[in-house]
């Protein structure tokens, strides 16, 4: 019986369907919990971790940040922040910042460089599992993202196998919108920090942000109708 209560339990509710819908988990699973110090990834670690409770299958988790030494890394805070959980962690940290010029630096490079650190630690520690908190937001921006830059119909994978299976990546809060997310911050007091990249606001990510809101004004259910067009495709009617 689930002890989980407020928005958490609602959260949790569809982490459970993903976790069953994309077969997710199995029994003794190590998983590597991203944490970037950010609300959907702390989320994603609290409740997943409360989910050991209740749930049929055992599973062992590992909150595992990257330090890529920005001048405002979080290390610290989130290290206590494990520690008053309980929580396994380890921060790995990266000094590539040191070897590469600042006009290099961009989106693609700090996510190719985090991502590749973070599957190197994982594969150190013996994980199974790799766990982003990407939510339904996410999933849907990078829908319009890549429809609109790259000319294709693709999105980011509730699992994902990785490495010739040696290491599966999966994302529990792909049914999760953004909005429940903010609530269970909110509710929880969870110390998370907002993204200090100077590009966040002006990324081509956050204009699908912005379309988005605008659609929803007149299309309530528009982020639901684009992540499940993925699943409803009519393949009479493509080229």
């Amino acid at each position: 019986m689930s002890i989980l209560q407020g928005s958490e339990f609602y959260i949790s509710k569809r982490i459970g369907r993903a976790i069953i819908d994309y077969k997710m988990l199995a029994e003794g699973d190590k998983i590597a919990v991203a944490v970037s110090g950010g609300k959907d990834s702390l989320t994603l670690l609290r409740i997943l971790n409360d989910r050991k409770a209740f749930v049929p299958i055992k599973y062992d988790l590992l909150a595992v940040h990257i330090d890529m030494g920005y001048p405002r890394s979080c290390s610290k805070k989130l290290e206590r922040y494990f520690k008053k959980m309980g929580m396994k962690y380890h921060i790995e940290k990266v000094d590539v910042l040191k070897k590469t010029n600042k006009k290099d630096i961009n989106c693609f490079w700090c996510s190719w460089n985090r991502r590749k650190a973070l599957f190197e630690t994982a594969n150190r520690f013996s994980c199974t599992k790799v766990a982003l908190g990407h939510h339904m937001d996410d999933i849907v921006e990078t829908i319009l993202l890549n429809l609109f830059f790259q000319g294709e119909i693709s999105a980011m994978a509730p699992k994902q196998e990785l490495f010739k299976g040696k290491i599966t990546l999966i994302r529990p809060l792909a049914y999760v919108e953004e909005y429940m997310i903010k609530r269970f911050a909110k509710e929880t007091k969870i110390p998370h920090e907002t993204c200090i990249c100077p590009n966040s606001l002006i990324s081509n990510r956050a204009k699908m942000g912005k379309i988005i809101s605008e659609l929803k004004k007149v299309c309530p259910d528009i982020k639901k109708n684009i992540f499940r067009s993925l699943k409803r495709i009519k393949k009479d009617y493509l080229l």
